[in-house]
């Protein structure tokens, strides 16, 4: 379970990086699909546990097998969590909304 909750916290930090890092703010394609995939940490977060999923024989920190089944279930993993984690943290802390748009 611990490897999991690792794998999660790697997959959200390096997907935010991606997305939201200011410096690779000069090396972030802006237009075309490359520009889409790196303004979305949903899709960004797929092919971070994708990437992380095929590189774990290089980590202690987790290790998961090498089927291809698990790879697409790990990258949905951190998709569905890196864009959870997006939408309700941002640099102050918990995004509150309130009734009042």
């Amino acid at each position: 379970m611990i490897e999991l909750i690792y794998f999660l916290l790697v997959c959200s930090g390096l997907t935010q990086i991606l997305v939201y890092g200011k410096i690779l703010d000069k090396l972030r394609p802006k237009e075309g699909f490359f520009g889409e995939l790196f303004s979305c940490p949903m899709c960004t977060g797929f092919w971070v546990g994708v990437f992380l999923w095929g590189t774990n024989d290089y980590t202690e920190l987790f290790s998961y097998d090498f089927s291809l089944l698990t790879g697409f279930f790990l990258g949905c993993l951190s998709s569905g969590v890196s864009y959870i984690l997006a939408v309700t943290v941002d640099d102050d802390g918990f995004k509150l909304s309130g009734g009042d748009k």
